[in-house]
Parts: C-alpha cells; sequence; structure tokens
C-alpha cells in the first residue's frame, strides 16, 4: 500500500475530517439539490406540453422530437467552455449565473408561437443551462473525498426524482389552472411559473455555496485543515496516474470510455423522461393534467431510495462495477417489459416496470461519475468531465428521434417498437461497466477492496 493511501486512511478516520464532511454535506447539498430540481423540471417539462403545442401551434411529432433533442446539440457545444469560464470565475458565482439565464430562456416559452421559435428557444435552453450538471460535479470533487463522493453524487441525483415527484403533479396543476384563465393556455402558465423558479433559485445560490473548505466560515481551522488535506492528497495522486491539461484529458481513452456508458445511460434516461407524461396517459386512458402528473410521479418517488441507498453502498471499487453493472441489465430489462406491458394494455404492470427502470437508471448516474472524478483533477476535470457530459447527453438528442424514427419505420401506433429500440443500449453500457475491472488506478487503492 503505497505512503498516500496510508496517510489518507488515516485522515479518513479522523473524527475532524467526519465533522468537517458532515457540515459541508448540511450546508451545501440542499442548495445543489435545490439548482438541479429546477433544472431538470426545466429540461423535462416540454413533455406536459407536447400535446397542446401540437394542437395550438402545430408543432409535429418531428417537430417536437428535433426540439425536445436539439436542447442537447446547445449543451454540448457550450459545456467544456462553461466548465473552464466555471474555474476562472468560480463555481458560487457561475452556476448562479448559470440558473438564472437558463431561468429566463425557460420562461420564455410561454411565448412560443410555432415550430422555429420553440426549436430556437430548446437550442438556447441548451446553450444556457450548459456546464451546471458537470460544474456542479466538480464542486463535488473539490469538496469531499473520494470515498464519500459516491453518496454526495447520490444526494445530487436525488434532484432527479425530487423534480418529477413533484414537478409532474405541479406541472399538470398549473396546466389545469392556467387553462381557467381567459386568453392564455395552461401550458403557458407551467413554462413562465417554473421559468420563473430557476432564476429564484440562482439568486439564491449565489448566497448560499461556497467555493471551498479554505473560504467556509461554518468550518473550524481543524476542519478546514482536515478536509484541505485529504484533498490535496487524493489530487497529488490523480495527476500522478491522471491526464494534465485539457487536451491530454481530451485524448485519454478512459476518458472516451465512460463517455460511450454515460451516452446509453442517457439514452434511457431521456427515452423515459420526455415521454413518459404521455406513455402514462396512454396506459392509463386519461388526458395529460394533475391526475397523470400524479401517476407520472411514482416511478420518481421509489427511485429516490433506490438513488440514495445504492450510493451508499457502492462506496468500494468492486460494489460500485457490481452494483453498475447489474442496474444497467435492470435499465434495459424494464423499459422492455414497459413496452410489453403498453402493447398488451397492462397499465398496472407498465406502471410497475417504468419505476423499476427509473429506479435503475438513477441509482446508476452517481456510480459512473465516480469513475472520472477518481482520476481527473484541474483544468483536465474541467474538460474531461465537460466531455463526458456534453456528448454523452447527446443521447437525449438522440432518444425522441430514434424512438420517432423506428415508430414510423415499423408503423408502431401504440409506440412500442420506439420503446424497445431505447432498451437496447443500456446492454452495451452493461457489458462496458463490467469491463472496468481491467482499470486500475491510484486513486483506486484508497477506497478498499
Amino acid at each position: 500500500m503505497s505512503v498516500a493511501s496510508s496517510s489518507t486512511k488515516e485522515l479518513l478516520d479522523s473524527p475532524v475530517l467526519k465533522s468537517a464532511i458532515s457540515k459541508a454535506s448540511f450546508r451545501l447539498m440542499p442548495m445543489l439539490v435545490i439548482l438541479y430540481v429546477v433544472a431538470f423540471l426545466d429540461r423535462t417539462n416540454v413533455g406536459f406540453a407536447e400535446a397542446a403545442l401540437g394542437v395550438d401551434k402545430g408543432i409535429t411529432a418531428g417537430a417536437y422530437a428535433l426540439g425536445a433533442g436539439i436542447f442537447f446539440i446547445g449543451y454540448a457545444l457550450f459545456e467544456i467552455p462553461s466548465n473552464l469560464l466555471l474555474t476562472k470565475f468560480g463555481a458560487k458565482m457561475w452556476l448562479a449565473r448559470i440558473a438564472i439565464t437558463w431561468g429566463i430562456v425557460s420562461a420564455c416559452f410561454a411565448f412560443v408561437q410555432g415550430e422555429t421559435s420553440f426549436i430556437i428557444l430548446r437550442f438556447l435552453l441548451g446553450v444556457t443551462e450548459a456546464g451546471l450538471f458537470p460544474g456542479v460535479i466538480m464542486f463535488l470533487a473539490a469538496w469531499f473525498p473520494n470515498k464519500v463522493r459516491v453518496k454526495m453524487f447520490a444526494i445530487f441525483y436525488l434532484a432527479q426524482p425530487l423534480s418529477q415527484m413533484l414537478g409532474a403533479p405541479l406541472s399538470g396543476w398549473l396546466i389545469n389552472i392556467g387553462d381557467q384563465v381567459p386568453g392564455v393556455a395552461g401550458w403557458q402558465v407551467m413554462f413562465f411559473v417554473e421559468g420563473s423558479l430557476a432564476i429564484l433559485a440562482g439568486i439564491a445560490s449565489f448566497f448560499f455555496l461556497i467555493n471551498s473548505p479554505q473560504e467556509a466560515k461554518f468550518l473550524s481551522k481543524e476542519e478546514k485543515a482536515a478536509l484541505t488535506d485529504v484533498m490535496a492528497v487524493e489530487d497529488t495522486v490523480k495527476e500522478e496516474s491522471g491526464p494534465r491539461g485539457v487536451m491530454a484529458a481530451m485524448r485519454n481513452g478512459r476518458v472516451w470510455y465512460f463517455t460511450v456508458i454515460y451516452f446509453c445511460l442517457q439514452i434511457a434516461v431521456y427515452g423515459v423522461t420526455f415521454y413518459l407524461p404521455q406513455q402514462v396517459a396512454q396506459l392509463t386512458g386519461q388526458k395529460v393534467g394533475f391526475a397523470v402528473g400524479l401517476m407520472a410521479a411514482i416511478p420518481w418517488f421509489f427511485g429516490i431510495f433506490a438513488c440514495y441507498f445504492v450510493g451508499k453502498a457502492a462506496n468500494t471499487v468492486v460494489r460500485r462495477r457490481i452494483w453498475g453493472t447489474a442496474l444497467f441489465v435492470s435499465t434495459g430489462l424494464c423499459i422492455f417489459g414497459s413496452a410489453w406491458a403498453g402493447a398488451n394494455h397492462l397499465p398496472a404492470l407498465g406502471i410497475i416496470f417504468i419505476t423499476l427502470a427509473v429506479c435503475s437508471f438513477l441509482a446508476i448516474g452517481p456510480i459512473c461519475w465516480s469513475y472520472p472524478t477518481a482520476f481527473l483533477t484541474g483544468t483536465a476535470a474541467a474538460a474531461g468531465i465537460g466531455l463526458i457530459n456534453s456528448l454523452g447527453n447527446l443521447g437525449g438528442f438522440v432518444a425522441p428521434i430514434l424512438r420517432t424514427s423506428v415508430n414510423e419505420i415499423t408503423a408502431s401506433d401504440t409506440g412500442t417498437m420506439g420503446v424497445y429500440a431505447l432498451g437496447v443500449l443500456p446492454f452495451l453500457a452493461a457489458a462496458m461497466m463490467f469491463g472496468t475491472r481491467v482499470f486500475s488506478n491510484k486513486a483506486d487503492e484508497l477506497l478498499g477492496k
């Protein structure tokens, strides 16, 4: 065992460090979760407006699929520049800027006039939100040691199920309320209100986030020293074994390996998320609104528990690999199961399969991010994490187009074949996750077996 590993294990067992981690988690995590709740809500609430946009503004299924997906083109183009700017200006200022500007764009969806404005706004939403998620990943990697990082990622990931569990009924309720207001449509009220929430969250984050442990007034001198020392040891290990600089990270084979894994994951995530309200409506035979919103919240409610408990359990290299592989397989099987249940008019079984799929892919995310943050640091982290997230998130661009194209080619009125197509790639990701057993990182010594 290396000196760095032994030293870090001693530091990790320190009561002072545990106190610092506990305080940092209590102070920082709620604000980060709130930011991602409103981000994920504004990214996916378009699913509640799909049918209404078609009726009110003539937006076709193809244009909707393009608009839903083009978000990720803007996101991918500006992801790495945004990450590099975050390292220059600091997370506090940059994350607040991101939230405020995307909130403004999101609120502007209330004024969509047709397909062109819809597609342009979806692209701009991706541009303005670019950097939020990887920025938070970098922020957490700077604050929390590798041993507890998956747990912190899992807490952050709770924002996804929370945004859908709370946001689905909220979106449906706002649509119902808005439909009763003369002169406006329900979907317009939904977009404007939820965009405004992002602006408020961005303003609040500027006052609640702290760039580094050294600037944290809520930590004692001893706690600052303990946290700074353990992070310094880990950064030294990363610099010894990982790529240095932007271009080295962009050329690194492991970075591209995890980009493919993350792409497969995002195919599943957005293939389910973008169409969940409509899929629930089809299964139950109801119109999209508050009732469908409540039912669409069920998978995300259970996803909260799966995300947290798996993240807490996956605290060694072997456990992360086993959990990750098994959950990717589960994701693919459950997406297949939801399509089969829909085709056979079994709504209860369909919702069970959707729930299990959501639980599976939510719990995978924190595990996926534990790998690159274990060997990337500095500007290499900004570039590498940005590359993985930006190109991986193109799965969100491909998913709706893939689903729509397969349905058109196969003349699938129920959308079953399109859903089957989305369930294939998680199996590729499962094989690649299992393949991480051949990787060897010095940072892995700090985790144990």
